[in-house]
């Protein structure tokens, strides 16, 4: 039985998109007859979420200093006794890339790495002196190693290439589950607002890269009476805080569903949602009427793709790499500034009922014959083969 070992940061919610991308790949190799383990950082919700991963296997371990970047007790060993016959690499600049390239090297098996859009110019710009060390260190030379680098998309692989990495690159994107459209789960925001308004979904990290102040920006100009904006999401770097500060400078209503209900006479029109998972994060798609990530920077978002599963109309920049929901008519393209998500969201609200239905059904068709776990699952499939030399070089890889 071939053993693949996946590496990642985290292996739980605070990993953000990741936490789906790299379980359901695993789990889809697992079914077709590997041997699958994941090894990752330990972090405050691996306790809660480590059962999500069954019947794959999984390995935590705790971060050394600097927050896991340098050492991992036991990461190194265990990888080694569990023997893989090649390693698949989820994110970079911390210990999982160490692991990678010394298990490599000593045992002489591939690896795979995946940057999933860490390598795109404005997330290296991020943390940018970090990664300047990180790079030198150790990240140079396991990306250098590698036997091929997955890219979710072409704009991905156009960033690799930029950095003068010469290694063959595959293009497989994430995947998503299809779910069976229906939720029998109340939405957060059902006891908010009244039963004749329509929400607008952003469902991601509370994070700056995500471009919600420019989305409060244009929504203090254009808000239609009739929408109401949910934003949803794992805090990070306090940047909510921020958030509802700029709220109260743009004169925008909001209400924080965690809070009880301060402004009663005044019915918010911006509602922070907190953290959403599992069948509260569903109950979200289902029964939002549209979806919105107006992104600085992305690799492929699982949020965008879980929406369009949903059948969701979806609002998002072109740094979302999912060009196919433009040209489909399954999404309304904004620039991530102000003015050009202002247009988008007039687009948005002078659309009917039926416009929308139509714009989502042709999302959910885009994800049926794209993106399903399955075909992701079968395309991996057969790069690790060809990896490991028993199979021909796959319709994925990128001809030089």
């Amino acid at each position: 039985m071939v053993k693949y070992a996946h590496l990642t940061e985290s292996i739980s919610r605070q990993a953000g998109g990741l936490f789906d991308a790299v379980m359901r790949l695993a789990q889809s190799e697992q079914n077709h007859g590997a041997k699958v383990k994941v090894f990752g950082l330990r972090d405050a919700s691996t306790e809660v979420d480590s059962p999500a991963w069954r019947p794959v296997s999984t390995a935590v371990f705790p971060r050394g200093w600097p927050n896991g970047i340098g050492t991992s007790p036991g990461f190194l060993s265990e990888l080694k006794a569990f023997e893989p016959d090649i390693c698949h690499t989820h994110g970079l600049w911390l210990y999982p890339s160490i692991a990678a390239k010394r298990y490599g090297l000593k045992f002489r098996r591939p690896y795979i790495v995946s940057p999933h859009g860490m390598l795109d110019p404005w997330a290296l710009k991020n943390s940018r002196w970090k990664k300047f060390i990180a790079w030198y260190a150790f990240e140079a030379a396991h990306l250098k190693g590698a036997h091929c680098l997955r890219a979710l998309c072409q704009s991905e692989a156009d960033s690799i290439r930029k950095l003068g990495l010469k290694n063959e690159i595959v293009v497989v994107p994430n995947g998503v589950d299809l779910p069976s459209g229906s939720s029998d789960v109340t939405p957060p925001w059902r006891e908010f607002i009244t039963s004749e308004k329509k929400v607008l979904l952003f469902l991601s990290r509370i994070h700056p890269k995500k471009g919600l102040v420019n989305l409060l920006r244009a929504w203090s100009q254009i808000h239609d009476p009739n929408w109401i904006l949910a934003i949803a999401g794992w805090d990070q770097t306090g940047h909510e805080a921020e958030l509802k500060n700029l709220c109260s400078e743009q004169n925008i209503v909001y209400a924080d569903i965690r809070q009880p209900p301060a402004l009663a006479n005044f019915p918010p029109t911006v509602l922070f949602l907190g953290p959403q998972f599992k069948a509260a994060k569903m109950a979200c798609y289902h029964h939002c009427h549209a979806f919105i990530l107006p992104s600085f920077s992305e690799g492929l978002p699982m949020v965008v793709l879980e929406a369009w599963a949903n059948a969701r109309p979806v609002l998002m920049t072109p740094e979302c790499n999912l060009p196919e929901g433009f040209i489909a008519g399954a999404a309304i393209k904004i620039e991530p500034n102000a003015i050009s998500i202002a247009a988008g969201l007039k687009n948005l609200f002078a659309m009917s009922n039926a416009e929308r239905k139509a714009m989502g059904r042709r999302a959910r068709t885009i994800v049926e014959f794209g993106f399903t776990w399955e075909k992701v699952g079968r395309q991996m499939h057969d790069v690790y083969g060809w990896a490991l030399g028993g199979s021909p070089k796959p319709n994925c890889l990128l001809h030089s």
